[in-house]
Formats: C-alpha cells, structure tokens, sequence
C-alpha cells in the first residue's frame, strides 16, 4: 500500500514523500540539499511500532556499508530526520537513480527494518568548462571552412539538469557548430568563415556560452584566445657575440653560469628559440649543460681550477624551423683554497745507526699544493723528536737529526710532518714517517739487583737450585744477548766451580756438593754476565750463599752425667721453701738456631707436685714448702727437648734426697727405695733451705766483685790493635742486612791483638764491582772521551759537551770544549739553487727517445749519478713522461706525450719536471716545450644533421650548420669547408672575430614537397696541417609541408573491462587516432578532454602513444565503471574526440568487517544461561558470493552466537560464569566470506563479570601457631593471620576480629588484641611460662558485603621458657651458719662416695639443665665431683698425709643464657671416729699444726734475707761503677755476653737465630765515643720475634741515658 504525505518545509518548498511498507520495508523520496532537521518521515509510525518503546529498546538507524549517517531518529516521537546535507552529486556522482540504504535497528528483542531513500536531483550545478580559456593557435594562411574542435561543459546534474545548447559570442571570423553524438554528448567545432590576416589582427578573443535545462536555467562561460601565426622568415639573433664569466671552482651543481638569450622576430614556432652546443670539448661536457628554453649554462659537474681554469663553448640558437645563430662563451675558473698540500717522501735512511752524529740527513721531503701560487706551503714537524726539516730548493726539505739517538730509549720513531698553505682559510695535511734506529753494541748487561743472596738448607741434594741471578741488556738481538758464568775464586781453599755452578742461558745456580752448616755457614761468588757483541760487554755481581740449619743433632746432657749405672744425688735441705733452686740439668745441641733452643719436661717424679724444672733454664725447683709427710727419696725422670721440626730430645735421672745430713741415711746404696725418719726429713729440709741461701748470696757477691773487676783503666792493658773503619761511599747500601740508611757511617774500634781470634762480627764494606742501588752500568769519562773523538764535530753533541765543561769548570779547568762549539757552527751546509734547462719536442714521440743530455746541460758528473740517487720528479707529482739514464745522462722520453691531453687548446703547452740529486740535495728545472702535430682529423658533433624546411621558404634563405671541431691548434685546426653539389643548395663560409670558420647553407631554389621531401647533401671539413686532413658530415633536409588534415579516431567508442586493485601502470587500453599530415602537422597528441575529478586521479592518458593506464587506486566498490571522453590534436591545433567507457570487475578484496553494536558489560556473574549480552553486525562491501559471511567465536568461552536479522547476531551466554574463576573474557568473534580466496577478519570483545558477593574470607592455613618468649613486653606481635576473599572490592575486604573466649578464667581480650585490617595479632600482657605454657583463640574473618560472609580459624599460643630462675640447692641447706659436715672414713679408696649435692630449678628445658662445680677445695686433687648427677667422690685413696678437715665450695650452674648460679659449702671431715676431732665446731677456723708454722716461719725469714742480701749487692754495684774514673782504665775490658730469653728476636739484624750467642770484644775507654755498634742484648721493651717495633735512634738513646758506665754501649 503505498501512502502520500506532503509535508511544508522551512523554505516553502513542497515535495511528496512516498511510503512502502513491504515486509517491513520502507521507502522514501527526497530532494537533495535538504536543510538539516528536516522531517522525513514519522518510523514509528509507518512501521506500527509504539513511539514510548523506541528509546527503551535502543531504537537507531545503520547503513549497510556503515558509511556516514545523513539522517537520524527522534526515540521520543519516531521521526526520520535529516541529520547531513546530502549532495547527490557527490553521493552518486552521474548515475540515473541514487539511492540511500539505512536499517532501523531495535533491542530486546532484536528486531531490524530496512529503510531506503532516493534522493532526488535539483539544479544546484552550473556548467563548467574544463579550462576558462581556450587558446587556439592557426596560421594566417589557413582556408576558409578549416574547423577547430572546441573542449565541451560538464554539467555534475543529470536529465533536464545538465547542458542543453552552447551560443558563441558574435564575431566576424568565427561561426559554432554543435552536434548531437550517439552517446548522448555534443561535438562542438569552430569554423573559420572569414581568413586571418596576422598583420592586421594577430589575437581575437570570444566568448562561448554553455547552458543547462534546469529551472532556474543555469550557465557557464570560457574564453577563446585565437592566436594568428605568420611564416618562418627571421632568423634568432644573440644579444652578444662573446659571453664571458666568472665562476669559482667548486661551484654547487646547478650553479647558473651565464644566460645566453637570442631573439626571433618571428611568433609562435617559427618564434620559438631553442639552444644547444654546437662545439664544445668532452671536459666541457662532464662539467656544464645548457637549458634548450632558457638558455641558461649551469654546472652539472665538478669545477677544478687545477684541472682547468678556462673554458670556450660555442653555442647555436634556432627556431621552430630550423634557422639558427650561433655565439661564443668563455668562462674563466677562479682559484679558491680547495686542496690540501701533499707531502712525498722522496727519500729515507732506514734504519738509522743509533751513533749518528746530529745533523746527519735521514730523508728528503717534498710538499705541493695543487692550488695557485698564492697558497704558499708551510711545512714543520712535531716536538720532541731529536729531528727538524731544513728547508732546501723550492718545495723540498731535508729532515735531519738535531741530537743524539739513542735505540736503547726509543727504538722507533713515528715522525709526523705537517704542511699548512697560506690559504683562507688555510688547509693542512700530515704524513707520518716510521723510522727505525738501527742498533750498535754500547751497554753491557746489567743486573737487576746489586747483589744477591742465596739460602740453602744443608744436607741439600747435590744438582738443587740455590738462586737465579738476572742481567738485562738494553740492546738488540746478538748485542743483548747474555751469557752467564762464574768468575774464578776460592771457597776455604776450594775451586768456586767444586760448590756452586751457573746456568749460563737462565742465570740460574745450582749447588754441585752437598753443605753442612756446622762446617761454615756462608760463602761469597762472583757471577759474570757478558753480551755477545762485538767487542762483548760485561758486568759482575756478587752472589751470598747462606747455609740455614736443619735439626740434625740431638741434645748432650753435660750433667748430670750418664755415664754407667751411677746415679746423680742430690741432697734437698728439710727447710727448704718453695721455689728453692735444687739443682740443674745442663744441656748443649751443636744445631743453631731455633734447632738449638732447648726445653726441660718432668717425665715422671716420685710427687708429681713436689718439684718443677725451668722449661728453658734446666733448673729444679720446689714447687712447696718441705713437709714432713714428703717422701726422703725423691725419683725424677728429665727430658731434654729442642726446637726443631721434628724434635729430637734426650732423657736423663735425677735422684733428690730430702736431708740435711747424709748420716740420716743409713744406706745410702738403698736411696731411691729406703723410707727415712719423718723428722730427719724436716732438719734436711732446713739444712738445705740454709745452705742454698748462702751459696745464692755468696754466688751474688763474687758476680758483683767480678763485675767491678772489669771496669779497671786502660792503662793496665797493652796490646791493643786499631782495626781500621770501613768506609762506606755515598749512595750505596750497607752489606749487613740493614739496608735502611744511604749516609756514610765510620765505625772505629780499638781490639787486643787476640780479638781477632773471636766470633765478633765486624761491618765491612764490599765496594769493587757494585753498583749504586738506584743506578745502572754508567760510561766512564774516558768512553765519554770516545764519544767527543766519533762525534766528528756534531752540533749538537758538541754543544751538549760544552755545557756539561761549563757545568764542570769549578773541577775540570780545561777549553776542550770550545773548539767543538765552533765546529758546530760551521758544520751546516749550503745549498744553491740552480738555474732552468729548456728543450723543446714534437708531441707523440716514441718511448725511449732521447730528448738531451740533461748531465751535460747542467754541468753534472756522469760517473756520480747512480750515487746521488739522480731522478726525474713531477712538479705536481703526476704522472712522470721522462726519465733519465744514469749511465749516460740522457734525459728520455717515458710515456707517451699527448699535447690536446695536458694542455687542450692551450697555445703553449710546457711540462715542467725536476731533476733531483741526494748527498747534498741540488734541484734543477727542466721545462719541456710540446709542439703540435697534426694527428687529429676535423669532427663534427653529429654524424648526421637534420634540418626541417617548410616547403613555402624563399630563395636566399640561411641555415646555420654545426661546426667542425679539430682538437690541434694553428694551421693544424679547421681552416675551410666544402658542400656536395647539388641544386637547392650552395655553401657560404666566413671567419668569426675569434678566427674559427663558420658555414651557413644559403637556399639557391624554392622546395616542393610534392616534388622531393628529403634531400641529402655531404659537408666537408679540412685542416691546414701537413698532410692536410678532414672530417664529413650529411646533411638531412626535410621539406615540411601545411597543415590540411585533422587527427582521425580509429574507433568512436572505446570499452574495456578491467578487474579492481590492478596495479599501477596497468594498460587498459590504447587509443589510436592518425592525421595525413607529416612533420609537426600529423604529430598527434592525446588528452582526456571530459573526465570527473575521480577518474582524472584514477587513470592516465600518455599524450604521445594514447595508452590509457592504471594510475590510482581503483576499487569496485567505489565506482563500478568510468566513461571518459578523450581528444586527439595535432601539432597545429586541429582536434577529433572519441569516448572511453572502462567497466571494473569486483574481486574479493574486502574483509568482513565486524561491527560491535551493543554490548551490556559488565555482566552480573549470576545471570542465567541464554542471556543477550551483545549485538554483532558483520559488513562485506563485495558483491555477490564475495559478500557472504560465515560468523563464528572461538571455542571454550560460556557464550555463543546466535544467528538473528539478515547480517545480525546475538551473544548469548551458555553456561554459569564466575568472576572468582574468571573475571575477565576476550572473546574472539571471527567472520569469513565465501569468495576465492576466502578473506575473514576477527575483532576481540572485552567483556566484564560483575561481583556479586558469593564467598565468605578464607585463612591461607587451617590453624595458626604463635611462639612467644615469657616476660614479653604488653603489645609485642606474636604473629599475624590472613584470610583471602575472592570477591571484588567491599565484597572482598576482609575485617579481622576474635571471638569471644576464656583463658584462665579471663576474657581472651586481656590476653590478645588483633588487627582488623592487616590480621596482626598483638600480646595484651606479659605471659610466664610457669603460670601456663599455652593457650587458644578463635579469630574471625568477616568481608563487608550485603549480607556479610565470614570464617574462623583457631590460633595456638605457645609460650616459651627463658632463664630467670637460679638453681636452688635442697642438700646440703644452707639455713643459717650452721654447716654440713659429712665423715670420710681413712680407708676409703678412689672414686668412692662421700656425699651428694642435690639442687632444683624452677625453669625448663636447657635453661634447666644443671651442672656442679668445685670452686674451691683444701686439697683440689683429693675430691671431685659428678658434672651432672652432684655426687662426691674420691680421686684417689686417702692417705695419712692428707688434712683431716677439708673445705669444698660448690657451685651449681644451669645451662640458659645468661647462665644463673647458686654455691653452698660443704665440710668433710677424714675420720673414723668423731671422738677424733676434739673441737668439731672450730673446724673451719682453728690452726692445728705446730710445725707447719715453724716451717713457715724459717721459710720467711730465708726468703727475707735473700731479698735484703741482694738489694744491698745491686746498691754496692751501683755505688762503686760511679766512683771508679775512666783514667784509670787502660787495658781491654771484658764485655759480658747478652742473653737472649726464648722468643726474642736478635738484634743483629740477621733474625735467624734464638740461642744465646756470646761476643767478647777488647776495647779502650776512648772507644765508647766511637761510632763502633755492638752487638747487645736489650731485653726490656724488646718485643717478641713474631712482632715488629720501630723506634727512632732518640728512643735508643732514652733507654740507655741512665747506662753512662754499662759496658755494652752501642
């Protein structure tokens, strides 16, 4: 049913809307140009749907190609409106019927109806021309009735709308023909109805009109410019004969040169000047090109004044028709500073002997600059080199030594030479010269250290490896090789050779014997290191052997003896105190060293407590007081061990009898079995304690008297000997060991005659053949001597001299250095400079030909040239084109000479070479002359020559012909011309004002075309040269004839098919029109003549062969066909039309695309299974097949596509989802057409889960365990909980909290707190572990959804024991003062129980652990107790001797940390009776024993008297050593030795050794004031040997300030 609405617009226009409803289709018809906002149609309305629902269910408008929406509509009333302005034109360009497709699409549930629109054409386009003016040109001889095709309007409107008529603007040349063509388009010609006359009227202008059908009518207009052509009779004229130029070289390509203009009277073609080069050379070509329009010359390629620095060109100006003009160009290249100079090394010496004198010439150098002659070249070398370059003849320098060379320092040299021109700016280049200095044999060897020292064990195996000695010589190869060998001597009357010997490659040295140190100790070698130059250079060194000890020999026990079965006793006094001096065990060891450093052990002993030995002295001491329960016969078993690794050792028996008198022993032979009465034992005692402190007083004194006796005068002794000091020189180092002062020391000592038969060490000085120790092998003066007699008057070696005699005038008061000063002024040589020698030959000559004898032209020894390296160089360093002949001098032609190559058209042409000699250097200029012969023929430029003629030309006109170019010059270049006879032409030649010949052919006879339209002719060229030679050209004339005919399609219509997406330069197809017409006239040229804007981007047109081809993107889907009109003209204007119709055939080139056009996201997790959560459109703009589409979505997602409207689907939902398993989909829609190949495309939808709060909080473990220490400080965390809860944001925040509960009785909140939001679990209180050990809560996770979820958990606390409880002790109790006191029985034996402590902690674990201790006891050997259980026991059995009371003090320990403790004390009392003990309750207090205080008492007063005995020795001492003058001393004066304790360092400065070493030295009183150092002991403040001191001499000096009279002053 169709309905009809009219509807009153804004603007008073009415238009009628047609509505059909066909299966829910729509159409409407609208005008174009519509205003937006304008209504259409009521949707709602048209198609039964309920206006309310339209915005509910989504309702809105998409086109099926989803291109842009030109109308929309209302959701609240269901109007389509105009939403665009909608241009036909440029929505369906030229097609009859535009139609707008759109669909209405509406939601829940979907639904979809297609909506069509045809939208109506109204005039809204005026015609239009392709051009706004038309330019003809015709020539004023053309006839009446010629036709000119004129372009036709377009019009972008259709039917009545588009171009009806034209008119033309009334004129009196010109009427318009319009004619209808099959295709519905108009011919529209110009016809010529009045001839032109060019001088009268020589441009007419006239307007044609174009108008439509429309209402409105519209129109459109173009201009027709008539340009009138006139014949070809004026030639082109140069506005100058000569151009001249200035260009610098270098000049940037498509730099304008010069602009050469010429002028022609003529208009049109016959006025249209053309330029080219009618002579010019194949340099000349490389570098500039002429504009055939404009005229300009431009550089094309590299100017290079070096190269060339002028050119000369000719070039031809024509017209349309052949008549030319030519003129001359001369540009001249001026010089910029564009070339570095260039440095040739001529010559080199190298290697160079090192032991050349200064001033010697190592090299020649040459510098050129290629730039002119104002770039002056600069030339130096680098510092710090001993070389310079002197300048010699011209561009040369000599580079000669300035010093002394030295291989040694520097072997090579890398010499750079810089040349700098004077140029702006300047430029500069570098060249490195490598020179080597050749080597002469002037070092010796030398070794690495002054001396050497080699240590050796003895006992070594014969063949060992003692030291390796090390010598380097400086010089090379044979000169620094070094050979090793030991100089001969004598060790204790031996050869040298029978103990050591030397490698003499490696320098290293082997012992040949086995050493034994107790034979000698050290022995001193000469090694020589000698070169195997020539004469061979050598040197010495001297080599230490030290032999070390190895623990070869066991202890000697001197006493006591061991000799037989006899035994040693000694008697120990009964009142001997402990610490009294028993006896001593003397031992020697013939080792040294550590190996000889002795220690006592007590092996066995009758009472292990009773005596001890001095581990490093051999002396038995008491260790108590004598009682008299200690047994008379005391056993002792000694040991004698030394140092060494492994120890060796020796045992020996002492046998001690305690008495103080041997009638107390009644059988002496019985001693070491026989038990003696108990009180002789105490009177021994006494005795012994007695008589030991009177022989250790009586020791003392006769050691302080013979201490006084050594301090007697000199006066009493003869014989001394002055032992004459050893002097050290400066800067070299002592050869004691030392090796810290460089200062000379003097040491004097005065000796008897026997103190050279003593062990004193005396400080010598070892000066023949050492070096200093911060120097090397130095020449003596007389090899500097050597040095003034070779130097031959150097310079610079005798100016070195010079100074050093200056420097030394005050110590060597001589002139010798003078005369060597002015040698060295006069020693530098001039060189002159020499005069030029010209010859003069024929270019081409033959190689090998002899151009003069250059030896004998300047003046040169023939026989001296091969000596003086004579040669011939280039002043440019080009290529060399002569030589010269050593043996003869001869100067000889070495390559072929081309004069036109080196010099071109220069009129003089020289090659300038250089004669160069060495030793001195001498220069000489040779300019060579080439003279020009005639080997060159004329050329012409073209090998044939085409000239065009119109056929109307008159008699006498002129044409210009190409030149002929000779490459001679003079007589030999071209000199005339001659032309083939014939009978339209004849030849003229003339001479230019630069003297070439020129020719012009002069027409003798009017052309015919119809009669001859080519005419060849020959054009001769000649030299003038001897023999005379020439070069030909032909000459093609063509007679052109008028223009009479139009270009002529083959076809009226053209059509093709062509496929979208073809590529590129695609040929379609290829027009063809032909034109009768020759020449200019029947050149036909193509051009689309009425073509859209859309197809003129699409293809192109080649004007010359009329293909049309592919030149833009051409797809079906855009346009599905293109008609096009296109125009054929000549070269005059005259013009045919055909039309082009291209029809393009779709592919399958457009991928579905896929349109998401409603999606609800996020989607809640719990909607049902079936659920619409989106809306799928899939597009494909192919056609047919290729358009449709197979839509599908990847597997393993909840969802799937349900097929719906036409390209419509519906995502549903096919199962549960679950945000907490996924939370997130990316679901893949895919779309595949059905063309072939298949095309598909996908497009990804991101969709959403929405929470929903449908998971309680879940702890990471099923319970939780927290450990705490007790005594924990209130708030400390104990651990902490976590719940996870996957629901999103509130829904999975989790709220920590505890549940109610009990501990103890108390609330749980006394006892925990925990943290809401992080889980934290905190202590309320501090726990005890003694209270309770453990204890559970319950914590709650809760999240904040609506309605919350929550769980629990059970969290265990276990508290932890630490140790802050001491052990407490039950047994023994220590209630009050009262004491425990436990009976031992007499007989009990060892290990038996006496009695237990027992003790408790309170604490747990290890800090329980308890452990028991005796802490004090009377006898610490008697008792002991059980580490763990308490339990006291016996160590050994109880004997009579043993203290009835003993006293124990216990402590008890646990095991924490801290560790805490407790004691008690315990009294046991050794009895088998308590009716024993008379006073038991004054145990602990009361002294019993009667003797024992005697004992004391005796040892007291020993001991004091002792004491006060030696204080009054040591005063006596002091007393007489300060009373006593130094006068009275004239003798020698025994130095008692110094003992050195174990662990001590010597302080000889060996620190090898640790055993005593004795030095007895005789010296007069005056000998203290001498430097002479003693070797002494200084035990106080000495450190041990594994320790370092350093102290300054003044410290030395604090020490023995207060020592005026010691004997051992160093």
């Amino acid at each position: 049913m169709a309905l009809h609405l009219l509807l009153l617009l804004n603007f008073g226009l009415f238009f009628s809307v047609f509505v059909h409803i066909t299966t829910a289709d729509l159409s409407y018809s609208v005008p174009e140009e519509m205003r937006p906002g304008s209504i259409v149609g009521n949707l709602a309305k048209d198609l039964g749907l309920e206006g309310g629902k339209l915005f509910a269910r989504k309702a809105r408008l998409d086109t099926e190609e989803n291109y842009k929406l030109f109308f929309d509509i209302d959701p609240k009333t269901g109007d389509f409106v105009v939403k665009e302005r909608i241009d036909r034109e440029e929505l369906c360009v030229e097609k009859v019927s535009c139609v707008l497709k759109f669909e209405l699409v509406l939601e829940s549930p979907l639904e979809l109806h297609r909506v069509s629109l045809l939208i109506q054409d109204v005039n809204d386009n005026s015609p239009v021309f392709p051009k706004d003016t038309f330019r003809l040109e015709i020539r004023e001889s053309a006839d009446k009735g010629a036709r000119y095709h004129v372009n036709e309007a377009h019009d972008a409107d259709i039917g009545h709308n588009t171009v009806k008529q034209y008119s033309l603007e009334k004129n009196e040349y010109f009427i318009l023909s319009v004619q209808d063509n099959n295709d519905g388009s108009k011919n529209i010609e110009l016809i010529l109805d009045k001839e032109l006359d060019r001088e009268k009227e020589n441009d007419l202008n006239f307007v044609l009109i174009a108008v439509d059908g429309g209402t409105p009518q519209r129109s459109g207009t173009s201009t027709i410019h008539v340009t009138v052509l006139d014949a070809n009779d004026n030639a082109p004229v140069f506005d100058q004969a000569v151009y001249k130029a200035n260009i610098p070289e270098n000049s940037a390509v498509d730099t304008v040169v010069v602009t050469v203009t010429a002028t022609d009277a003529d208009e049109g073609v016959n006025g249209e000047v053309t330029y080219e080069f009618s002579r010019i050379s194949e340099k000349a070509k490389k570098v500039f090109s002429l504009d055939s329009k404009s005229g300009e010359i431009k550089v094309i390629g590299a100017l290079d004044f070096e190269s060339n620095s002028k050119y000369e060109l000719r070039i031809d100006a024509k017209d349309g028709y052949g008549l030319s003009s030519d003129c001359k160009v001369i540009i001249d290249i001026t010089d910029i500073n564009d070339n570095a100079p260039v440095i040739y090394l001529k010559s080199l010496s190298n290697p160079i002997a090192e032991n050349v004198s200064p001033g010697t010439e190592v090299g020649i150098i040459n510098v050129q600059d290629r730039d002119s002659e104002k770039n002056q070249v600069r030339c130096s070398i680098q510092q710090g080199v001993p070389f310079k370059l002197l300048p010699s003849i011209k561009n040369y320098y000599s580079m000669v030594t300035t010093g002394q060379l030295d291989r040694e320092l520097v072997s090579d040299y890398n010499i750079t030479i810089t040349a700098t021109d004077e140029g702006s700016p300047p430029l500069s280049s570098s060249k490195t010269v490598h020179l080597s200095v050749a080597d002469i044999n002037d070092n010796p060897p030398v070794f690495e250290e002054q001396s050497y020292s080699a240590y050796v064990t003895e006992n070594n195996k014969p063949g060992s490896t003692l030291c390796s000695v090390s010598a380097r010589d400086p010089d090379w190869r044979q000169n620094g090789t070094v050979i090793y060998s030991l100089l001969p001597g004598e060790v204790n009357g031996a050869p040298v050779s029978s103990y050591l010997s030397v490698n003499g490659d490696t320098g290293v040295i082997h012992a040949v014997r086995s050493f034994d140190y107790e034979q000698f100790r050290s022995f001193k070698v000469q090694v020589m290191a000698r070169d195997n130059g020539s004469p061979p250079l050598s040197s010495n060194v001297t080599v230490s052997v030290f032999i070390s000890d190895v623990n070869d020999n066991s202890p000697q026990i001197l006493y006591p003896a061991p000799e037989g079965n006899s035994f040693m006793t000694e008697l120990v006094p009964k009142a001997a105190h402990g610490g009294s001096l028993v006896s001593k065990v003397i031992t020697v060891d013939a080792d040294s060293g550590q190996n000889a450093w002795l220690s006592y052990h007590l092996v066995k002993s009758t009472d292990a407590g009773l005596f001890t030995i001095g581990l490093h002295s051999g002396e038995i001491r008491t260790q108590q007081d004598i009682s008299e329960s200690d047994s008379m016969k005391q056993n002792l078993i000694v040991t004698v061990k030394d140092n060494g690794q492994p120890s060796l050792s020796a045992t020996c028996a002492m046998y001690l009898l305690i008495s103080d008198n041997l009638a107390e022993v009644p059988e002496l032979k019985d001693i070491s079995y026989e038990e003696k009465n108990s009180k002789l034992t105490s009177y021994l005692i006494i005795a012994l304690v007695s008589v030991s402190t009177f022989f250790l007083t009586f020791i003392i004194i006769i050691l302080g008297l013979r201490f006084c006796c050594r301090r007697k005068p000199r006066l009493l002794f003869d014989g001394a000997v002055a032992i004459p000091s050893a002097y050290l020189p400066p800067n070299y180092a002592d050869v004691d060991g030392t090796g810290t002062l460089r200062s000379t020391y003097n040491y004097d000592a005065y000796l008897t005659t026997g103190s050279r038969t003593s062990d004193f060490k005396f400080v010598t000085s070892y000066n023949d053949n050492t070096l200093p120790a911060d120097q090397t092998l130095r020449k003596s003066p007389t090899d500097f001597a050597d040095v003034f007699r070779d130097s031959e008057g150097s310079p610079e070696l005798v100016l070195h001299m010079f100074y050093w005699f200056l420097s030394y005038h005050s110590i060597t008061n001589c002139g010798v250095a003078f005369p060597f000063c002015i040698v060295a002024l006069l020693s530098f040589a001039l060189h002159p400079v020499n005069g030029d020698v010209s010859y003069s030959i024929p270019e081409e000559m033959k190689q090998g030909s002899v151009i003069g004898n250059i030896a004998k032209d300047v003046g040169l020894d023939v026989s001296r040239l091969t000596n003086r390296k004579a040669r011939i160089d280039d002043e440019d360093n080009s290529m060399q084109y002569c030589r010269i002949n050593l043996n003869t001098g001869d100067l000889i032609v070495k390559e072929r000479i081309d004069r036109e190559g080196l010099c071109e058209k220069k009129a003089s042409c020289v090659l300038k070479q250089e004669l160069v000699l060495e030793n001195p250097l001498e220069l000489h200029r040779i300019n060579i002359r080439v003279q020009d012969i005639n080997d060159h023929s004329p050329r012409f430029r073209e090998d044939s020559l085409k000239i065009e003629i119109q056929e109307s030309a008159i008699k006498g006109a002129r044409f210009l012909l190409d030149e002929a170019y000779d490459e001679d010059i003079g007589e030999n270049s071209v000199q005339t011309y001659a032309l083939q006879q014939n009978e339209y032409f004849k030849l003229k030649v003339d001479t230019k004002d630069a003297g070439q010949k020129y020719c012009e052919l002069v027409l003798d006879k009017e052309l015919d075309r119809e009669d001859k339209k080519d005419i060849v002719l020959l054009l001769t060229a000649f030299d003038g040269g001897s023999p005379r030679r020439s070069g030909t050209v032909n000459i093609h004339v063509t007679v052109l004839d008028a223009n009479d005919n139009a270009p002529v399609f083959s076809q009226a219509v053209y059509k093709a098919s062509l496929p979208e997406n073809s590529p590129l330069d695609t040929l379609v197809l290829t027009v063809s029109a032909t034109d009768a017409d020759e020449g200019l006239y029947g050149e036909v040229t193509y051009s689309f003549n009425h073509v859209s804007g859309q197809s003129s981007n699409v293809f192109s047109l080649h004007p010359k062969t009329g293909e049309v081809k592919v030149a833009g993107a051409i797809d079906y889907e855009k346009s599905k066909i293109y008609e096009m009109q296109i125009s054929a003209k000549d070269g005059l204007g005259l013009a045919s039309y055909a039309r082009l119709i291209i029809e393009i055939t779709d592919i399958n080139d457009n991928a579905p695309v896929i349109y998401l056009k409603s999606l609800s996201n996020p989607i809640a997790e719990n909607v049902s299974p079936g659920t619409e959560v989106g809306i799928i459109n899939v597009q494909d703009r192919d056609s047919e097949k290729n358009r449709q589409v197979r839509c599908s979505i990847q597997q393993g997602v909840p969802f799937k596509l349900a097929p719906s409207i036409k390209n419509y689907y519906s995502l549903v939902t096919t199962g549960q989802l679950d945000r907490e398993l996924v939370s997130d989909y990316n679901i893949t829609i895919t779309a595949t057409d059905e063309g072939s190949p298949p095309l598909s495309s996908s497009k990804t939808v991101h969709l959403s889960v929405a929470d929903i709060n449908d998971n309680p909080p879940v702890f990471d473990e099923q319970s939780y365990s927290a450990y705490v220490t007790e005594n924990n400080k209130p708030g400390s965390t104990l651990c902490s909980v976590s719940a996870r809860d996957p629901d999103w944001r509130q829904n999975g925040t989790v709220i920590y909290s505890l549940l109610p509960g009990e501990v103890n009785g108390a609330p749980v909140s006394s006892y925990l707190s925990v943290n809401g939001d992080t889980g934290v679990i905190h202590a309320v209180r501090s726990f005890d572990y003694e209270q309770f050990r453990s204890f559970k809560v319950q914590v709650m996770a809760r999240d904040n959804g609506s309605p919350p979820l929550s769980s629990n958990v059970t969290v265990s606390v276990f508290i932890s024991d630490v140790n802050d409880n001491s052990p407490q002790i039950l047994y023994p109790a220590p209630e009050g003062n009262s004491f425990m006191t436990e009976l031992v029985p007499k007989a009990a034996h060892g290990g038996s129980l006496v009695s237990k402590v027992i003790a408790v902690d309170a604490d747990s674990g290890q800090n329980a652990w308890l452990s028991y201790h005796i802490v004090k006891s009377t006898d610490p050997g008697l008792f002991a107790i059980g580490l763990y259980s308490g339990e006291i026991r016996t160590q050994r059995d109880i004997s009579e001797s043993d203290s009835m009371k003993q006293n124990l003090i216990v402590a008890v320990k646990d095991n924490g940390q801290p560790s805490l403790s407790a004691t008690c004390a315990m009294y046991l009392l050794i009895s088998d009776n308590l009716a024993e003990v008379p006073e038991l309750k004054d145990i602990s207090y009361e002294e019993k024993n009667s003797k024992l205080t005697s004992y004391l008492i005796i040892a007291l007063v020993s001991v004091s008297t002792f004491f006060l005995t030696f204080i009054i020795i040591i005063l006596g001492l002091r007393f007489c050593r300060r009373r006593k003058p130094r006068l009275l001393f004239d003798g020698a004066v025994a130095i008692p030795s110094a003992y050195l304790p174990p662990n001590y360092a010597d302080v000889d400065g060996t620190g090898t050794l640790r055993s005593t070493y004795n030095y007895d030295a005789y010296l007069t009183t005056g000998s203290r004031t001498s430097d002479f150092k003693f070797v002494t002991s200084y035990n106080d403040n000495t450190l041990p040997a594994d320790q370092t001191l350093r102290k300054s001499p003044t410290d030395f000096v604090d020490v023995f300030g207060d020592s005026d009279g010691s004997p051992e002053v160093g």
